[in-house]
């Protein structure tokens, strides 16, 4: 698509946002060539900045009209690719419908645009005695929009579930620019549930331009525990035996030796520099019983090896441990120039072997691989360090993680756990799911999306580009 097929569509846009709103040049768009999965590139046509629902049904409707493929983004924190213009045409970012519309607590909810920065929601919140549940650990930049695009986990949702689960109700601009809202702040909405279909259907299905989110209350007490350890055999077995003793801790991380340095250097926290593996483990709850459940823990790091077990004295030191591990994928900058994260589950019990394979596989394919991942809920994010400006490299990292990914799969698993599909793993999809399970997704998604205009390319193998002829006959030979 040439820059004078677009003109006319680009001067409808300017007309309908403001020329601040549009970018047009190659110059301003290569900021919007990829997400955080930066293996994979390509610069939008045009990027849109619309401020309300209505802009954005809009702009929906002038690209059907000119048979163009438009897709969401939000702050581009994806690790997936799920921003990614694969095939080119209008970029609608999101980030400037940012307004946090109404917080209720008598009925527990709160009603954000989808370009509210999470971490911005618990600001909000703070003293009121409630908080919004889901904390990725990119919560100080991604959206909501984005979380519920690919229902985001994070450290708490071990306890606390993800974003799926905090989600009453979306207003929604469908492939065809009409506006809809689906699901209710009120409990047990009847009917079909359309807003667990659309949470993390990674923008393929609709764009999300209001989300009620479910409001938890704040617990009495925390206790926040770092057990350190001399082997990951020891961690990763620590891990099953808290789970097993019937603790479902409110988060339970892991750090090995690779990332601890990087943090160390970043932060200054103390970390041991030559402890193999730290688990960081909080319990939360009434105070009642919390002292009971630390004992309980700590007596099982020790018997499962941990050569020391600390408490966090106070909330400043449980704020900077949270500190380290929500910005450890930041620190990994300290380590290499480039980092692609993998995103896979394992069964609990499998976590020791996922282990061993991740740095076999490091080893074999002379990558360093360091890991710092949800570790309650078997949610592994190996970070596989490279530099892409060598594609000899490049080539080496994609190999590591599909056999990654392919032994999540043989150990009973998943090739994501929150990240999403988006572009990286779509040859996933067929090793995960039967052809009848992909069809009937296909049908699901066509029915929401008819002519692949919405965010064509992603997420499953049989997402085709964006067809013209269905949108608008006749319309190729005009352009």
């Amino acid at each position: 698509m040439t820059t004078t097929d677009l003109l006319p569509l680009v001067e409808e846009l300017e007309a309908l946002l403001g020329p601040e709103n549009v970018l047009a040049q190659h110059a301003e768009l290569v900021v919007y060539e990829c997400d955080g999965y930066v293996v994979e590139k390509n610069v939008p046509d045009v990027a849109v900045f619309p401020r309300t629902t209505e802009q954005v049904s809009q702009v929906v409707q002038l690209c059907n009209r000119y048979g163009v493929p438009f897709l969401p983004r939000g702050a581009g924190t994806s690790l997936a690719g799920g921003a990614l213009a694969a095939g080119g045409g209008v970029m609608i970012v999101l980030t400037r419908m940012r307004d946090i519309l109404e917080i209720n607590l008598r009925d527990r909810y709160a009603v954000v645009e989808p370009g509210v920065v999470n971490i911005w929601l618990t600001h909000a919140l703070r003293g009121t005695g409630f908080h919004y549940a889901p904390d990725p650990s990119s919560q100080g930049a991604c959206t909501i929009g984005g979380n519920v695009a690919t229902n985001s986990g994070g450290p708490h949702t071990l306890k606390y579930g993800v974003t799926t689960n905090h989600v009453l109700a979306l207003e929604v601009v469908l492939p065809d620019g009409s506006v809809h809202r689906l699901g209710s702040p009120a409990p047990d909405t009847p009917g079909l549930d359309l807003v667990g279909t659309l949470v993390g259907s990674e923008g393929t299905l609709a764009i999300v331009t209001k989300a009620w989110v479910r409001l938890t209350r704040d617990p009495q007490g925390y206790r926040t525990l770092l057990g350190i350890f001399d082997s990951v055999d020891q961690a990763t077995e620590t891990i099953t035996q808290i789970i097993a003793a019937g603790i479902v801790p409110a988060a339970l991380e892991m750090m090995d030796q690779g990332i601890l340095g990087a943090l160390e250097e970043a932060f200054h926290f103390g970390f041991p520099l030559d402890a193999r593996a730290i688990l960081l483990i909080e319990v939360d709850g009434l105070e009642a019983g919390l002292d009971e459940q630390r004992d309980r823990i700590e007596a099982i790091c020790r018997r499962c090896g941990a050569r020391e077990v600390r408490q966090a004295a106070d909330a400043q030191e449980r704020a900077a441990l949270w500190k380290c591990r929500k910005q450890a994928f930041g620190a990994v900058g300290r380590l290499s120039p480039s980092y692609c994260t993998q995103d896979g589950v394992v069964p609990r019990s499998k976590l020791p072997h996922i282990l061993r394979r991740i740095y076999e596989i490091g080893g074999k394919y002379r990558l360093r691989i360091v890991n710092v991942f949800h570790a309650g809920d078997g949610n592994i994010h190996p970070i596989l360090l490279f530099d892409e400006r060598d594609r000899e490299q490049v080539r080496r990292v994609l190999q590591a993680s599909e056999e990654i990914l392919e032994e999540c799969l043989a150990c009973g698993g998943s090739v994501t756990g929150e990240h999403g599909i988006g572009v990286e793993k779509i040859n996933f999809m067929h090793r995960m799911f039967s052809p009848e399970s992909i069809a009937a997704m296909t049908r699901l998604r066509q029915a929401f999306n008819p002519t692949g205009c919405l965010s064509p390319h992603k997420m499953l193998p049989t997402a085709g580009a964006c067809s013209i002829e269905q949108v608008h006959p006749g319309r190729r030979a005009a352009l």
